[in-house]
């Protein structure tokens, strides 16, 4: 008989804050930056949304429920990445910003879980989008991954700074040869500017080694 009381207990609990209409998932991330219950979930600064929990498993990862306003559930797909950002219109706070990696793609059902994406995933998830379609906005989205490195970037953020430079190597080596001039024109200066950058910041610290990858795909990417 508890048990038969307590089961609907905890689902009530579950979707608590949840309004009917509304879509409601969870999203997981190793850390959730000071984010908080009522922070805002925004779609081209839009506001869809509201963080309505969050939690820290027994598992050892963080769990934030959603609540998607009913109008706005087909921003939340399978292509849809969930990542966590300072609130652009509210100071001191954060938020959770959707964005669409690709067209299309099967809409998330309610009481789905969804692992969440670090902003330079999302970014790059965006790159790779816009190097299919010709060379697109690439620089307008190193620009972007740059802004949110901060001054000393964590080590997962290098990593796939050099996988992304890897992979724009091998992207360019297939492309025409007026793509790769426009690259060699337009991107590479800027990049080697913002490695520069970080690499006077690394050089008070004495971690100017953590840079020698990066240095090593620049060059790669210079000499094709």
């Amino acid at each position: 008989m508890v048990r038969r009381v307590l089961i609907p207990l905890m689902l009530a609990l579950v979707f608590l804050g949840c309004k009917e209409g509304d879509l409601c998932i969870k999203i997981r991330y190793d850390q959730v930056q000071d984010l908080k219950e009522g922070d805002r979930v925004i779609l081209e600064e839009k506001h869809i949304g509201e963080v309505t929990g969050v939690f820290y498993s027994k598992d050892g990862y963080y769990v934030v429920d959603l609540a998607i306003e009913r109008h706005f559930a087909n921003a939340a797909n399978e292509h849809s990445k969930f990542f966590i950002i300072t609130d652009p219109k509210n100071e001191g706070k954060k938020a959770v910003e959707v964005i669409q990696t690709q067209r299309g793609g099967s809409p998330l059902q309610d009481g789905a879980t969804v692992q969440g994406s670090t902003k330079s995933s999302a970014v790059f998830s965006q790159m790779r989008e816009n190097f299919e379609k010709g060379l697109g906005n690439l620089k307008e989205q190193f620009e972007r991954f740059f802004e949110d490195l901060g001054s000393i970037p964590e080590t997962e953020d290098f990593k796939k700074l050099e996988k992304e430079l890897e992979r724009l190597a091998e992207e360019m080596k297939r492309s025409s040869k007026s793509v790769r001039e426009k690259i060699q024109k337009e991107l590479l200066p800027r990049l080697k500017e913002k490695i520069e950058e970080l690499r006077e910041q690394f050089r008070k610290f004495g971690r100017e080694e953590e840079l020698e990858p990066l240095e090593t795909q620049m060059e790669k990417i210079t000499d094709i």
